[in-house]
């Protein structure tokens, strides 16, 4: 399929347009290639010569990422490691997408849809506001649990856990990613648990004095779930390979 085709598909199956006023990434195609067939599409979280060499080596012809090179309204020098990154994509002909904030939200496929699935929230409700949509999700858990069994939940390696609230959870919101400050709307709302993938410091003591148990999953880790799944999507519904690039950052 050749790449204006892979973008139409995406499309179609994520808000790429609808995010375009709010969303600080460029989403959709960041790079093209010269128009040759894509037979294979690459997954990973990041944009970096970690996932771009493996794309490579790997026989893709374009690498799909939820955190990519081009940022809407930044002016950026193509110079240094920005501009290798660059040639390293031209020089091979592989093609470069991003799906930002459509990737967190998106209802059934996205990071935050998941996480409050492997929490077990049921009948989940839009949560958090951010530049006037809601990103995330909250709702009451299936069954209750402790703030370390959520945390087990969410991956084995997260970054914090602060258990200043109940001792066993009935309710929690989830917003993946860089969402410390949206704890503030989780303690407005009254939920029991907040997740996201990480903690600030000026958070910590609203948490504390406000009784809100809170996961910091790591940025990484709370981020892969929805490139996962569109992998998934992709491979069953379009007739090419995929593969899954795991490179994470311990944050």
């Amino acid at each position: 399929m050749i790449c204006q085709k892979l973008d139409a598909f995406f499309r179609n199956n994520l808000d790429i347009d609808g995010f375009s006023v709010i969303d600080p990434s460029l989403n959709g195609v960041q790079v093209d290639n010269n128009g040759a067939d894509i037979t294979k599409i690459a997954f990973a979280v990041d944009a970096n010569m970690e996932t771009f060499t493996q794309a490579a080596q790997g026989g893709a012809g374009m690498l799909f990422v939820h955190h990519g090179l081009f940022w809407a309204g930044a002016q950026v020098r193509v110079a240094g490691s920005y501009r290798r990154r660059l040639q390293f994509l031209l020089d091979r002909n592989l093609a470069l997408y991003a799906a930002h904030l459509p990737l967190d939200q998106h209802p059934r496929w996205g990071n935050n849809a998941i996480l409050a699935s492997l929490l077990g929230i049921t009948d989940p409700e839009p949560f958090g506001v951010y530049r006037g949509r809601k990103m995330g999700y909250k709702g009451t858990l299936a069954a209750p649990l402790t703030t370390c069994e959520a945390a087990e939940r969410v991956g084995p390696s997260a970054l914090g856990v602060y258990p200043f609230g109940v001792p066993v959870n009935r309710s929690a919101a989830v917003i993946s990613g860089g969402a410390a400050d949206e704890a503030q709307q989780a303690i407005a709302e009254g939920v029991d648990l907040y997740v996201t993938g990480e903690m600030s410091h000026h958070v910590y003591h609203e948490c504390l004095e406000n009784g809100l148990n809170m996961i910091a999953g790591g940025h990484y880790a709370t981020e892969v779930w929805g490139v996962k799944e569109m992998m998934r999507q992709c491979a069953e519904a379009l007739p090419l390979e995929v593969m899954f690039i795991d490179a994470p950052t311990g944050l």
